[in-house]
């Protein structure tokens, strides 16, 4: 019997939903822009994807998946490179008004809970107003909000990774996310079974095991990498132009491998790329794959992003798990919704 019934605005490839499903919520459909994630979130998920812009939907078509016999719940996560701190026109990004299109959504559809995953920056973005604003659409709605800035890795997600995470209820107050990992899980946990590959290849028994072929120069620097370093390990004449100036010298989280011990660093929508962060496999020489990729973002280890007849490009597929709210990390979130279930819902 499952707990609520939970429809995902701005929902990707499904992450948020399946940690949902996994807490023991059934998703009843999912909305995004990119139509290619249709496969990815249906396949996973037991759910509908609807191909649309969630600024022009009514909340007329979100209620009518609702059966009325159970709990429900409006969730969502907002494109979050306008609150990036990677990102710096926020004024010619029109995409944060989509905080608002969701909070109005949630206000007219009036679901029991809300709940909304971004980048602890929107909390500052534009002086704290898009989020005010959010907060208070809904608490002017009836609902008690729960906001924090949650560690991913205290939830089973084998990463360092900082997010907001918004839980409004109509049935009460929610409560913090619960730790359920005192010890953060190490990359060795996460992907230190997966089979040897090598920069370039492609495993057959997974077509999601590839990792992106290196050039001779970078396979040089590969080599000479230290799980932990830096740039600053290499012989000069290999440190990239922009590192032999004084005005790249500080830039040492990018061509560097990751430590076994250790959660690994963010996975952002370019975690395939040696050159793009710390993220070169800590022994082997290449960068991890995109399977690595998806399980450090606490993915199952069989999650399906694509056909059976689709190859997948490093772009693509690179970015939908970059962009996606971490499986552990949902999961805790439907958990606190169901402790609200449990001891406080009146149905």
């Amino acid at each position: 019997m499952s707990l609520a019934e939970v429809v995902d605005l701005f929902c990707g490839v499904g992450a948020l939903s399946h940690g949902l499903l996994r807490s023991g919520m059934e998703i009843r459909a999912g909305y995004d822009t990119d139509r290619r994630c249709k496969h990815a979130f249906e396949t996973n998920n037991q759910s509908k994807f609807f191909c649309r812009d969630v600024a022009r939907l009514e909340a007329d078509e979100i209620s009518s998946h609702f059966s009325g016999k159970l709990p429900t719940v409006l969730a969502g996560c907002a494109p979050c490179q306008p609150f990036s701190t990677y990102k710096h026109r926020y004024g010619e990004d029109p995409r944060w008004d989509l905080v608002e299109s969701f909070a109005r959504l949630a206000v007219n559809v009036r679901p029991d809970f809300v709940t909304m995953e971004n980048v602890p920056s929107l909390l500052k973005y534009k002086d704290g107003q898009v989020f005010r604003r959010f907060k208070e659409l809904i608490e002017d709605a009836g609902y008690e909000v729960h906001w924090q800035v949650a560690r991913c890795e205290d939830y089973g997600v084998p990463q360092r990774r900082r997010r907001l995470v918004v839980i409004a209820s109509r049935h009460g107050l929610p409560p913090k996310l619960e730790v359920t990992h005192s010890d953060p899980l190490t990359v060795r946990q996460a992907i230190g079974a997966l089979p040897p590959t090598s920069a370039g290849r492609s495993e057959p028994s997974d077509r999601l095991h590839v990792s992106a072929a290196l050039s001779n120069k970078n396979m040089e620097r590969m080599r000479a990498s230290k799980p932990g370093g830096t740039w600053r390990d290499w012989p000069f004449e290999l440190r990239a132009a922009c590192h032999q100036k004084s005005t790249g010298s500080t830039y040492s989280g990018v061509y560097a491998r990751m430590e076994w011990d250790k959660p690994s660093p963010t996975m952002t929508t370019q975690c395939y790329g040696f050159g793009n962060g710390r993220f070169g496999h800590p022994e082997q020489d290449r960068a991890i794959s995109l399977r690595e990729a998806a399980i450090l973002q606490s993915f199952p280890a069989d999650y399906s992003f694509l056909p059976e007849d689709e190859a997948p490009t490093f772009s693509e597929v690179g970015r939908w798990i970059g962009n996606a709210v971490p499986v552990g990390l949902a999961e805790a979130i439907g958990a606190s919704m169901n402790h609200v279930i449990e001891t406080s819902y009146d149905d």
